[in-house]
């Protein structure tokens, strides 16, 4: 957005009603806090007040919020819409922005200028929650919010209760809001609505809090990693999972000393420690009494403010007021009831209104006596809105109730569609529905979404299975959120990674209803194999390798009970499968099995993509069990399949051959090639992370610069190395993709460390490795940790992870583990590759323990040939070393001039690092030979 054109260039800010803006700093505070507002939402309002009084057209407006889009008014009023309740346009007779009519709109509040004002430093900040924006504003709670608040700091375990539609969830939330800053660790909100089963509330959980999910004992392991956690925990929508919520929050409150929850639920958890707050329906005003005691009731107020919101000149007059108490009596109070009628005022009026609601009121005393009369009010009035849809919006209501979370037009369409309801009456009945507030409209940045409270979202399923809907429903549902995938592995490879998770990642939890649907019985498997396809960028993007797997299987099962499998959907499955297998148990006869078959397939109908991503998984299982000869078999299959002709997977194939030069020992050329990599990835502007040919996917960049970080450690550039690790893993962090944070700290970051004499880097680099790999249920590099950990000096259990070949390597070239004859001869037929040399010498060093005479001339001739393998391999660092230990040697036998010339022959050949480790060793080793020597 441009600057604003009409105030004073220095530092200003602009005050209306009870709201202070800072324009240059993007920031209105409400009496002192700040208020969240959208961005869309906020480019509107800072245009507004550049021109107040005068009208800006919507063209002009479209412009400037949305300069390199093409947007139609709706959108614009739907932001529009959103800013005017964030400030409470209309409520108590304050009007803001008004909408002349075929022109634009006009900032029309009195308005002030504070040359000297400045933005307070220490306001509280929106980071550490996730709390949604606030779309409309609270009316009459004021008084429960501020006792909420002073109590919950001493309570720790608060629970809002009352009936559906009374505003617990706003409550709560307004609550959150207004203590964010005050929580160390911040605020996480876990909605229960979308989830229909007590197991999906640990792994939602955990993954919110950014927390490990151990399978023996989840809620145990969560209760640990939150102890020293100070922070608000808001868990919404109990009701229908009550036994569960109060062992899991009676489990973290006695863990987390400062852990704070707040729940809301129709019924107390009836938990240990809560506290149960019971939220009234608004007050309404008395049938007798005056205009003005009337109006301070805040049920006759949300009905005013709510009909305003859509009828921007309605005016409440003394003949109506009388009427529109009726109304707020009729209701009693419960504003999910008086929003729901407030939204019918315009099309019937309030005579009209209370005319219409009076037989199905009538009806409502003689039924349902068996439920509380606030559900009865309720229901009445969803039953009465109910009726008073167009069958085409009753028919998209129920329809869309399959939905768990949000959705958007296009989605609301593909499940409500069919041949008797045109798009066209759908776009309405969305539009409609959404006016008279059975859907909630959630505005987005870049999309406006749709979803229906819990409370509405039961009554539409009720009149789905009434329908006899269920099951076509459910299938269009799945089939929606297929295009959705399809949608997404296409913008997979076009969007940058975050403007694509923040598109596609709040579809998981529909994306998992429609999975477990198709795959199960009543389903249609087809539509579910392929949903289990194209879902995989998102497990992947999400770092959740253990949902991928577990669908991958169930898909796979149900292919192979096909009469006619397609081999491209089970080249996918067993892609899928290999990277589940291999980050669950690594390199195994299953692993090897799931790249191997998906390979087979892939080549008896000549597809060379998935035949470098079967390739490419397969050689990351080679690798990881240290068979790095087939590695590099396996990456000269690329130049057999053909795949220069694109640069796209031309790269690919370069960047793993990297990776078999780097292992099978050929430092020299393995630099050459990456080099290149990193700069043809610099300029191909691919903005995807992953590079679409690999079976074990990580980020491109990540990767590539770990295997650099590598090669330049090995080749005697120990500073470089650090830096080249430190980038990667910034990388990994700042796109936030949890497999390949482990993925770098693994071979790089907390290796390097360790070789370079950096104890308490390599500590804290390990520390982190441990809790992402936990977090992401990776045991694959868990173990890897729990290795290194020990290796460390650390008291711990490593788990029985079969094929460990190159940690094995690794904690060889640590000193941290032995070599035997079987090792070294590995070594000697070129099977050890990258750490040959370093093997050679760990096992001359062992001879040399043993304190043997005899075995001297043995030792030595290890080194020697430790010296020439290192030599040859281009791999200065492990030279350096053979050079200490063959020094040492000659020293102890009295041969100091050949020890000396030795030491400062490799010695003079580093250029940096001087400080690490080794080479610290080395200038020690040649000052006492030079002293010995003058001496």
């Amino acid at each position: 957005m441009s600057e604003l054109h009409t105030l004073p260039e220095h530092e200003c800010a602009l005050r209306f009603g009870p709201y202070c803006v800072h324009p240059r700093q993007r920031l209105v505070l409400e009496a002192g806090r700040p208020l969240r507002l959208g961005r869309r939402a906020l480019d509107i309002l800072l245009i507004l007040l550049e021109q107040p009084g005068t009208v800006v057209s919507k063209q002009t407006l479209i412009a400037r919020v949305w300069p390199t889009s093409v947007v139609e008014d709706g959108n614009l009023r739907v932001h529009m819409a959103a800013l005017r309740k964030a400030l409470g346009d209309g409520q108590a007779g304050q009007r803001y922005i008004l909408t002349v009519a075929q022109r634009g709109y006009s900032f029309v509040a009195p308005l002030s200028f504070d040359a000297i004002a400045h933005a307070p430093h220490d306001a509280p900040h929106g980071r550490g929650h996730n709390l949604p924006l606030r779309r409309t504003r609270l009316i009459g709670r004021q008084p429960l919010i501020d006792c909420l608040m002073q109590r919950l700091p001493q309570q720790r375990f608060i629970t809002l209760t009352g009936a559906g539609g009374i505003g617990k969830t706003s409550v709560a939330l307004r609550v959150a809001e207004l203590l964010i800053g005050h929580y160390r660790d911040g605020i996480c909100l876990l909605d229960l609505a979308p989830l229909n089963a007590p197991a999906m509330i640990l792994p939602n959980l955990a993954t919110l809090l950014g927390l490990a999910l151990r399978d023996a004992a989840p809620l145990a392991g969560i209760a640990r990693s939150l102890q020293e956690r100070q922070m608000l925990l808001v868990i919404d929508n109990c009701e229908h999972l009550l036994d569960d919520i109060a062992l899991i929050s009676e489990t973290l409150l006695r863990s987390a000393p400062r852990l704070h929850i707040l729940t809301t639920s129709r019924e107390a958890l009836r938990a240990e420690g809560e506290y149960v707050q019971r939220l009234e329906p608004l007050a309404c005003p008395p049938a007798t009494g005056d205009r003005a005691q009337a109006m301070t009731y805040p049920a006759l107020q949300l009905l005013i403010e709510r009909t305003r919101s859509r009828q921007e000149t309605f005016e409440l007059n003394d003949t109506e007021l009388p009427l529109a108490i009726d109304i707020c009596q009729r209701l009693e109070g419960i504003p999910l009831a008086i929003e729901l009628v407030a939204a019918q005022i315009e099309p019937f009026s309030l005579p009209g209104l209370l005319l219409e609601m009076e037989d199905t009121f009538r009806l409502l005393a003689r039924g349902r006596r068996g439920a509380l009369p606030r559900h009865q009010t309720l229901r009445a009035t969803l039953d009465w809105s109910h009726e008073r849809l167009t069958r085409g919006e009753q028919i998209a209501l129920r329809r869309l109730a399959v939905f768990r979370g949000s959705f958007n037009l296009a989605s609301a369409c593909a499940v409500v569609v069919d041949t008797h309801l045109p798009v066209g009456e759908v776009l309405g009945a969305v539009t409609q529905l959404a006016a008279k507030s059975l859907l909630n409209v959630e505005v987005g940045d870049e999309e406006v979404v749709y979803r229906l409270l819990d409370i509405t979202r039961t009554y539409a399923l009720e009149k789905l299975a009434a329908a006899g809907e269920v099951q076509a429903s459910r299938e269009r549902h799945a089939a929606c959120c297929l295009a959705r995938m399809e949608q997404a592995q296409d913008a997979w490879e076009r969007l940058p990674t975050s403007q694509w998770i923040e598109r596609y990642a709040p579809l998981r939890e529909d994306i998992r209803a429609a999975l477990d649907w198709s795959l199960g019985d009543q389903g249609v498997a087809l539509l579910g194999i392929r949903l289990t396809v194209s879902a995989m960028p998102l497990w992947q993007e999400l770092s959740l390798v253990t949902d991928h797997g577990l669908y991958a299987r169930k898909a796979l099962v149900l292919l192979e009970q096909s009469p006619s499998p397609c081999p491209r959907l089970g080249t996918r499955l067993h892609l899928a499968l290999g990277s589940f297998s291999y980050h669950s148990r690594g390199a195994t006869s299953q692993t090897l099995a799931a790249f191997a078959n998906a390979l087979t397939l892939a080549e008896s109908v000549a597809d060379l993509p998935d035949q470098l991503r079967a390739v490419s998984g397969h050689m990351a299982a080679n690798l990881c069990d240290g068979d790095y000869r087939q590695a590099l078999e396996k990456s000269q299959h690329f130049d057999r399949i053909g795949l220069h002709s694109d640069p796209a997977w031309a790269l690919s194939a370069q960047r793993l051959r990297v990776l078999a030069l780097h292992y099978t020992g050929n430092q020299t050329l393995a630099a050459h090639h990456a080099e290149q990599v990193i700069q043809r990835m610099a300029q191909n502007g691919q903005l995807n992370r992953f590079t679409p040919g690999f079976g074990v996917q990580y980020d491109q960049s990540v990767a590539s610069l770990t295997v650099q970080a590598r090669i330049q450690w090995l080749q005697g550039f120990p500073d470089r190395a650090w830096r080249t690790a430190n980038q990667a893993l910034e990388l990994a962090v700042q796109i936030k993709h949890g497999t390949s944070i482990c993925y770098t700290l693994a071979l790089a970051g907390v290796v390097i460390a360790h070789y370079n004499g950096d104890t308490t880097s390599a500590r804290a680099l390990l520390e982190r490795l441990q809790q992402q790999a936990q977090q992401h249920s990776v045991l694959l590099f868990q173990t890897w940790a729990s290795h290194y950990a020990r290796a460390l000096g650390d008291a711990v259990e490593v788990s029985d992870l079969q094929a460990l070949g190159l940690v094995q390597d690794i904690l060889v070239t640590w000193g941290s583990a032995t070599v035997d004859e079987p090792a070294v001869e590995r070594a000697r037929q070129g099977h050890a590759g990258w750490c040959a040399a370093e093997i050679l010498r760990v096992r001359a060093e062992a001879l040399l323990l043993l304190g043997e005479p005899s075995q001297a001339q043995a030792v030595e001739a290890l080194l020697l040939e430790a010296l020439d393998l290192a030599r040859r391999q281009g791999a200065l660092a492990w030279e350096l070393r053979s050079a200490i230990s063959l020094a040492r040697l000659w020293i102890s036998q009295g041969r100091r001039r050949p020890a000396r010339k030795l030491l400062a022959s490799v010695h003079g050949r580093f250029t940096e690092g001087f400080t690490t480790r080794d080479l610290v060793c080395v200038r020690e080793l040649l000052d006492g030979l030079q002293d010995h020597l003058l001496g």
